[in-house]
């Protein structure tokens, strides 16, 4: 996508189903092991009485929204804020989206307001600068 077809206000999103196998694979690769992930009896007894996604496996579905729908290959990551409003569980359906808020002509950059929702609700939310090169 070149960065005069990005118009403020577009909305890109993507579905993604959350497995306990992509908590497992996840879990191999960020080496981040808490029992409240991984480990059904402590995720039984915890708050939540089950194992929660990591929070981080979320908020990297951003990547995917910015690396693949906008602006796609033309993009440099710059900045990714995060904020974490309620629990995704194993077995989830989550829409991941970005908005486009702003966009600055003089550095070709454009701001997204990135959100991870579950049922309707926001699970996950942040904002996103990416410099868009072509």
């Amino acid at each position: 996508m070149d960065y005069s077809d990005i118009k403020e206000g577009t909305v890109f999103s993507f579905i993604r189903n959350l497995s306990q196998q992509d908590v497992q694979d996840f879990a191999k690769l960020s080496g981040d092991f808490n029992k409240l992930h991984v480990d059904p009896v402590y995720g039984k007894q915890s708050v939540f009485g089950q194992n929660v996604v990591h929070g981080m496996l979320c908020g990297s579905l951003f990547s995917q929204l910015v690396g693949m729908h906008c602006p796609g290959e033309n993009s440099i990551y710059l900045t990714q804020s995060l904020q974490f409003k309620r629990p995704v569980f194993y077995g989830d359906t989550v829409t991941v989206q970005g908005t486009v808020m702003r966009k600055n002509d003089s550095i070709r950059v454009i701001t997204l307001k990135t959100e991870v929702l579950k049922d309707g609700k926001v699970a996950v939310d942040g904002e996103a600068k990416v410099k868009v090169t072509g």
